[in-house]
């Protein structure tokens, strides 16, 4: 079974357009990552990694991502 592509559409990338071996580009543009409305990582220093028939993975510095610890104190119950 062959697989076929479908021509992208206008602003769109195909994956079989990707190279092989894999590449890493710097993203020039902003990313943002929201998550259920709580902004969670913001960066104008992202990178991807492409590579023929496999979608962008995006990587992220770790100083870009707010990490949330929950304040709440937490209690066991120790019975015995």
């Amino acid at each position: 079974m062959s697989v076929k592509p479908e021509a992208p559409g206008p602003g769109q990338e195909s994956v079989w357009d990707y190279p092989g071996p894999p590449r890493l580009e710097a993203v020039p543009e902003r990313l943002r990552i929201v998550f259920q409305g709580v902004e969670i990582a913001n960066t104008t220093r992202a990178w991807r990694v492409l590579e023929t028939s496999h979608p962008p993975v995006y990587y992220i510095p770790p100083d870009a991502v707010w990490y949330y610890s929950d304040p709440t104190p937490r209690f066991d119950l120790m019975v015995g």
